[in-house]
């Protein structure tokens, strides 16, 4: 079952993160051609984490009961349409609003999808299953920029924003004619389950600390390192955009390496190893005195990601088969947007404080702290 549904998921998942990195280069120009201010830019890119972070808990939990398949082609339908409707703004405060609805039809494809996902993994293929849907995620997310940049090269940013409505919208008839309805009776178990029941998994606090404090270094690295890059050691963009491109695309690739290692290795200690890992790249990004060592550490922080994200995503699978699949899936999903929203803004003002180094050391710190707060919490299992 799961070999021949995937393929309709993981197009779900690389066509809504496609958008979203179509969306990050051009999205600041385009706003700024509309008078945005500073203060107007950081709304625009706040409302999207901001109203996906609310919303997806109730998707998770409205996809337990009622199915995932009917949220899904809703979220990829609606995306289309927010996609065309960038074309059709005139105004900064008409740019935040469709930012808002955005985050809530991102939140009704990547953590649905994932869930479904979860779904179908046989017992011992969590790891496999969920790094190929990570494959997916990282590969959408990594081409968006370059074919984004490319189409409002030669065509303008319309062009751009047309091409990631049209791809969403294929997945949505895709996902209409193929996927069928997901089956409730294997969450029966699991919905006499709360949230607050949840909460009370000490794994679920561990997995949930983890991938929070991963999304905001994350998200700090791909805020600064531009900047850093340009700034520090004078690299042009063309070359800056070549080491954001080799990181996300090689965690797509490793990311399936990494989802069979954690289907036969130790999945707690797998974390550890990558969180030492991820650690370390982020520490050590400041010391780089050039592009070649820069891309040497961008490929060990992908190393990282591939070890650890796998086992993380396959231990909430096995939790989500006790809570809910959709509800533990958007627990962590909720904890990468508020990593994604909060991380660039506490790391901002680190570096208005002090200066861009320690945005990198305190992120490092952080990674350090979350998978530190793993290993405690998961410490019975």
């Amino acid at each position: 079952m799961i070999r021949r549904v995937f393929p309709v998921l993981a197009l779900a998942i690389f066509s809504s993160m496609l958008g979203a990195g179509i969306v990050v280069p051009l999205l600041p120009l385009y706003a700024e051609g509309m008078g945005a201010t500073g203060l107007w830019l950081g709304l625009i890119f706040a409302s999207f984490a901001i109203s996906r972070t609310l919303v997806t808990p109730f998707f998770g939990r409205l996809s337990d009961r009622k199915g995932r398949k009917l949220l899904l082609v809703i979220g990829l339908f609606t995306y289309a349409l927010i996609s065309f409707a960038y074309v059709m703004a005139d105004h900064v405060y008409e740019l935040v609003l469709i930012r808002l609805v955005h985050g809530v039809s991102g939140a009704m494809i990547l953590p649905i999808a994932q869930a479904y996902i979860g779904d179908l993994s046989p017992e011992g293929e969590e790891g496999k299953w969920m790094g190929y849907s990570n494959a997916a995620f990282f590969s959408g997310f990594g081409f968006g920029p370059l074919m984004g940049g490319m189409l409002a090269a030669q065509w303008g940013m319309n062009l751009a924003f047309i091409t990631m409505g049209v791809f969403n919208l294929i997945a949505f008839f895709i996902a209409i004619i193929l996927l069928p309805r997901s089956d409730l009776r294997k969450s029966a178990t699991a919905l006499s389950f709360s949230f607050m029941d949840m909460r009370r998994s000490s794994t679920m606090v561990g997995l949930f600390s983890f991938r929070l404090a991963i999304a905001l270094g994350r998200s700090s690295f791909f805020t600064f390192l531009p900047l850093l890059a340009a700034t520090r050691l004078g690299l042009p963009a063309n070359l800056i955009g070549l080491l954001i491109a080799v990181h996300v695309l090689l965690m797509s690739m490793l990311g399936i390496v990494g989802g069979r290692m954690a289907d036969i290795f130790n999945r707690r200690v797998l974390v550890g190893i990558g969180s030492i890992v991820i650690f370390a790249y982020l520490f050590l990004v400041p010391l780089a005195p050039g592009f070649w060592p820069l891309l040497a550490l961008c490929i060990l922080g992908s190393i990282g990601s591939a070890i650890a994200t796998p086992p993380v995503m396959a231990l909430t699978v096995e939790e989500g088969r006790k809570y809910g699949m959709g509800s533990a899936i958007a627990a962590i999903t909720m904890a990468m947007s508020i990593g994604m929203a909060v991380g660039p803004i506490m790391t901002g003002a680190i570096v208005d404080l002090i200066d861009i180094n320690a945005a990198f050391y305190f992120s490092a710190g952080f990674a350090l702290f979350g998978a530190a707060l793993f290993m405690w919490f998961t410490r019975a299992r």
